[in-house]
């Protein structure tokens, strides 16, 4: 039962959009909530948001170096 609630939470949570750094981040969230006491689904929501917060700081950090390479009055 345990498993099939998580694909179906990894499933909404991938239709959502969320998409960069989510999908990685519910699946560790998952196992490591269902290890840490069959809290798997909230295991999972919780790394999906904390995956997809880490995405963008990456994403941002990259563009922020990209800016900072690019000469000066292009």
């Amino acid at each position: 039962m345990t498993t099939l609630t998580l694909a179906a939470a990894l499933a909404l949570a991938h239709a959502a959009a969320y998409a960069e750094g989510c999908t990685k981040g519910a699946v560790v969230g998952g196992v490591a909530g269902h290890v840490a006491g069959d809290h798997g689904v909230a295991g999972a929501a919780a790394g999906c948001a904390i995956g997809h917060h880490e995405a963008k700081k990456k994403d941002k950090a990259a563009s922020a170096a990209a800016a900072a390479s690019e000469p000066a009055g292009k």
